[in-house]
């Protein structure tokens, strides 16, 4: 048996092996080991820690995942206030900040540094002996929010620094919402009928203010520290840029799109470059942020009331416009959901035309009193399908029509077929893809088309089935799964699985070639092996998006133990509500589905953990110690889903 000292030394080793694992793949975007051997490593530390809980530490990363809700949050006074910056919105304003501060200075070189100004929530976190022990909100700039817990469980925030760091340091960074994040969480939230966020800001800010931090903990926070705050016992460079680097070494996440620059020139080149390449953001930014290079220049010029004079944000364009809604569409979702669609007079807004917009559901549509004909404001935020905010009241001529799903759901089915208005149809609100009536469950927003051979729903699965945050199918999109559908290489997802029988039909569509082909064959056969939750997630099931996927994954094992549960023992996880409950157990009565997930597992998709993951998974979850479960006990618990799956 092993001391205590061993165990706390080998708890330690695994502690400093993930960190550097989360720092690589996290913060450098390089990771060194797959995403099993990291699990498997996770896995080990939860176990020792599980066992000897007296050696587990705030700063390990087993405690990333969130606690208990919180009865409120604390105050942090802030050492050194977090200030605000001035804006400029044109060159010829920047030129005259360039100019004032040059006038105090009494100099006219010096350099700059550019940085995006990102759309998130400012933070200050502080390290006491190299450990993170306080994170907090900038608040009112002199006292901020303790949200310690719930910053806790963003991954590119080291818990720990390494020797070389100050005893005492302080940093302040912009935690943010990737646009692909914000877009799947208003996704989900829109499904279920909650309120939608209305930019990455307001959703990055409602994450890390919940005062449960697991729902935190679930979210995909990212960080860029932007400065040091201050640090004390240690030396550190006398420049920003210098300080920037110096923090990177320390394990710290800094913004790649940051730049050094010589001049005002060059920082007008900066703001140019991004002004044009905006759009191909990973995260929403609304500007760029310009900071005098030299500490102590920055010393020199102070504050002047609230805001540094030594820096200053360069704005963007503003990504709201107004334009007439010419109509409002239908577009079929994957799920089945019947969700409206405004059509725009274009509009540039950010350098971007704008045709059409989300409107989400017709009852948001009645609240906000959106009418066809409307002049109407349209933002485009978050990197999704831009949103009408309002319509602009005061310029309504009394022309404008109220929408009504029904009447419009069968008017485009009708206008698709060449029927007329007389021709007769259901009396409510039907899909106008398939004429199928659409139904509106008790409690929801969305009306959904039942009809599971769709085929506006059909094109939408595969290509959500082939998403990144699925199965992760490159080279499978929005037009290609058009293709397939269209020329009958596919009816459905499974059917992606036995194209490379059908690669000379491949070859010949178009745009595809012999090396396409192949690549989206390879592509195909290498996703046979996504874990468990990612397959899940795929399926579509309503409800249950990235989050939910992971949760069912962990309690059922496999798709076969999924497909077989009862509503009783869904309920009886506690984050599964009646509403999800009810919608997994709805999917597998489909025998369309189950004939799907069956062929997927004839050629040899993973449809559920391997036996080792069974057993770390057991070991974690209960009191299994001394237990062991080999091969043909796994196989036991699975049938004829995934029995398969453990003998590959």
């Amino acid at each position: 048996m092993a001391n205590h000292e061993e165990i706390k030394a080998k708890i330690n080793s695994l502690k400093t092996e993930i960190n550097r694992h989360n720092y690589r793949y996290y913060v450098m975007d390089s990771p060194e080991v797959s995403d099993a051997e990291y699990d498997a490593l996770m896995r080990e530390l939860k176990g020792l820690e599980e066992r000897y809980p007296q050696l587990v530490t705030a700063d390990s990363p087993s405690q990333r995942i969130g606690a208990a809700p919180a009865e409120a949050f604390g105050v942090v006074e802030h050492p050194y206030p977090l200030l605000s910056l001035g804006n400029v919105f044109s060159k010829d304003e920047l030129i005259a900040w360039y100019t004032r501060i040059s006038k105090l200075l009494e100099v006219t070189q010096f350099g700059f540094v550019g940085e995006h100004k990102i759309d998130g929530l400012a933070v200050a976190l502080t390290y006491v002996n190299r450990r993170l022990t306080t994170g907090a909100t900038r608040g009112d700039g002199s006292h901020g929010e303790d949200i310690t817990r719930n910053l806790r469980t963003i991954r590119s925030i080291p818990l720990s620094l390494p020797r070389e760091a100050p005893p005492r340091l302080e940093v302040r960074g912009e935690v943010f919402l990737p646009k692909t994040g914000f877009h799947r969480l208003n996704q989900e939230r829109a499904a279920e009928g909650q309120p939608l966020f209305a930019n990455p800001r307001n959703a990055a800010a409602g994450s890390v203010r919940q005062l449960d931090s697991s729902i935190t903990a679930r979210r995909p926070l990212d960080i860029y520290i932007y400065m040091m705050g201050y640090a004390e016992g240690r030396a550190t460079p006398a420049t920003h840029w210098e300080t920037m680097e110096y923090l990177q070494s320390l394990g710290f996440k800094v913004n790649p799109n940051n730049r050094r620059l010589a001049d005002i020139e060059q920082v007008e080149g900066y703001y140019q470059t991004w002004k044009e390449r905006q759009a191909e953001l990973p995260y929403e930014a609304d500007g760029i942020v310009v900071k005098v290079d030299q500490f102590d220049l920055q010393q020199r010029l102070g504050d002047v009331g609230r805001e540094p004079r030594w820096a200053i944000a360069y704005k963007f364009p503003a990504t709201q416009g107004t334009t007439l809604l010419r109509d409002i569409g239908i577009n079929v979702g994957r799920t089945g959901t019947l969700n409206p669609v405004a059509i725009l007079e274009p509009v540039t807004v950010g350098g971007v035309t704008i045709r059409q917009a989300a409107l989400h559901n017709e009852d948001d549509i009645r609240r906000k009193d959106i009418r066809i004909g409307d002049n109407v404001i349209v933002q485009r935020a978050g990197g999704v399908i831009p949103e009408i905010i309002g319509p602009i009241e005061s310029k309504r001529t009394g022309k404008e029509k109220e929408f009504s799903l029904k009447e419009k759901s069968r008017e485009i089915y009708r206008a698709k077929r060449g029927l007329t208005k007389e021709t007769k149809t259901p009396n409510n609100t039907i899909c106008p893809e398939c004429g199928t009536e659409a139904i509106k469950p008790e409690g929801e927003v969305m009306y959904y088309c039942s009809n599971a051979a769709c085929p506006a729903q059909a094109q939408q699965r595969i290509e959500h089935f082939a998403s990144r945050g699925a199965m992760d199918i490159r080279g499978i999109g929005e037009s290609q799964s058009a293709m397939l559908l269209r020329e009958g290489l596919v009816k459905d997802a499974s059917d992606l699985y036995y194209l490379k029988d059908k690669k000379e039909q491949l070859i010949k569509l178009e745009r595809m070639a012999e090396k396409n082909a192949t690549n989206m064959l390879e592509a195909i056969e290498k996703s046979k092996e996504r874990p468990l939750a990612r397959l899940i997630f795929a399926l579509g099931i309503r409800h249950a998006g990235e989050e939910m996927a992971e949760v069912l994954s962990r309690e059922f094992h496999s798709i076969d133990k999924l497909a077989d549960a009862s509503r009783e023992e869904l309920l009886s996880i506690p984050t599964i509500g009646p509403k999800i409950a009810d919608s997994v157990i709805a999917f597998f009565q489909e025998e369309e589905n189950r004939r799907i997930i069956e062929r997927m597992g004839e050629v040899g998709v993973r449809l559920g953990v391997r036996s080792a993951e069974v057993r770390a998974i057991s070991n974690t979850t209960g009191d299994r110690s001394g237990q062991v479960w080999d091969l043909a006990e796994a196989l036991a618990a699975v049938s004829r889903f995934t029995a398969a799956v453990f003998v590959r």
